[in-house]
């Protein structure tokens, strides 16, 4: 009986394939919204998830400011400074294995006659320090060598440097101009698929306050590596407990943040959480227009078919069998725009990926489900079905004999 139902509700799409196209509009471009936000957002949860898997999760991060102001990038914009006298403090405390700092400025790099500005990044250069980030990936090397203690004015470059900024490739052996110092390039990082890292120049943490005039031990962030056999979570507690001693504030007056690799994990999830469900809610009015669209479809289409329910009550069918006819049918309008509507969602993250791709960032790749494409369909389903409801008990409630003397 329910495959007659279907049989049937599919056959009268055939006399009005303008208005069911028009009719099922509505609904692909809603799930093609969500399809394709959806995705590319768990996408970039799982580059976020591979990003830090790399960084370690023995792994603590150290920002100045309190709050959401702490971050490497928006260190000059905050009054807390980190210095060198914090990673010694850091270093004594139990359960750390070594801790180092890592300066971050934007500098004027200049190359066979183009100047650009870009992120310069300097750490220490002792030997455990080098141990220490060859593991962080933005610190990778592709080719070469980090510099030794020794050699003050090298630096490496990222693998896109030379290309994004100076429309050549940079090579080890070459010399680059930093704020007004010649430095040799003696390595190349490896590409990460972050713009901002795969641009960058790395030099020792002398040579950066040599460079901006820096005297105070100033820092950007402290990264630390925690021993064997210690939660990370527990030796982030003891740092802080050693911070705030150290800087002579109470608990809630940080000017410093602790963090955890799990806890940026989380917290820079939550942010793109929230702006995945803006933009998915966004799409979701796509959804109701297109529910819209399909009742008023249906009810004309009741209105049309006022005769043929008649017909059908008059040899037999019941008020259910109607409604059921109905409901099927709009359920239908809102299947087929959820297919289309899918293959669209696809075909949109994937342009958007390509785009990304083009323009650097690889490390933006959607990732479609089953979960999120059966989501989808039976969503798109249900929103037909519920659209349709209305009409079909209209229609089902018309009076057999009114409905045979129909005229329209």
């Amino acid at each position: 009986m329910i495959l007659d139902y279907f049989r049937f509700s599919i056959s009268t799409f055939g006399g009005r394939k303008l208005r069911t196209a028009l009719t099922i509009l509505g609904i692909f471009i809603g799930i093609a919204a969500v399809v394709s936000l959806i995705s590319l957002g768990q996408g970039m949860q799982n580059a976020v998830d591979e990003q830090f898997e790399m960084l370690g999760s023995n792994r603590i991060t150290v920002t100045p400011g309190g709050g959401d102001m702490s971050s490497p990038m928006t260190t000059g914009l905050v009054a807390a400074k980190l210095s060198d006298h914090d990673v010694e403090v850091i270093r004594k405390v139990k359960g750390v294995d070594h801790a180092i700092g890592v300066l971050v400025r934007t500098a004027k790099i200049e190359y066979r006659g183009k100047s650009r500005y870009t992120m310069l990044f300097a750490s220490s250069t002792d030997s455990k320090s080098i141990k220490f980030i060859e593991n962080i990936d933005y610190f990778m090397l592709e080719e070469g060598r980090y510099p030794k203690e020794s050699e003050k004015y090298k630096a490496s470059v990222a693998i896109d440097t030379g290309n994004s900024l100076f429309d050549r490739e940079i090579k080890r052996g070459e010399k680059i101009t930093v704020n007004d110092r010649n430095l040799e390039v003696i390595a190349i990082t490896k590409k990460t698929g972050n713009p901002v890292h795969d641009t960058k120049v790395t030099v020792p943490l002398d040579t950066a306050r040599d460079l901006f005039g820096i005297e105070d031990e100033e820092l950007s962030l402290i990264f630390v590596e925690t021993s064997a056999g210690f939660m990370p979570a527990d030796v982030a507690e003891n740092i802080e407990d050693a911070l705030r001693k150290d800087h002579r504030v109470k608990i809630g007056e940080e000017d410093f943040t602790v963090a955890t690799a799990e806890q940026l994990i989380a917290s820079f999830k939550g942010m793109l959480g929230m702006v995945q469900v803006f933009l998915v809610g966004i799409a979701f009015i796509s959804l109701l227009v297109g529910g819209v669209g399909i009742m008023n479809t249906m009810y004309t289409s009741v209105l049309e078919r006022t005769r043929e329910i008649g017909i059908m009550k008059s040899i037999g069918a019941r008020n259910i069998d109607v409604m059921a006819i109905f409901v099927i049918e709009s359920g239908l309008l809102g299947l087929v725009g959820g297919v289309v509507g899918v293959v669209m969602g696809y075909a949109i993250g994937k342009a958007a990926e390509m785009i990304a791709v083009a323009s650097g960032v690889t490390i933006l790749k959607v990732f479609y489900s089953a979960e999120l494409i059966i989501g989808a369909l039976l969503f798109s389903f249900v929103i037909g079905s519920l659209s349709g409801m209305f009409p079909a008990i209209e229609a089902s409630r018309k009076n057999p004999v009114d409905s045979l003397r129909y005229r329209r």
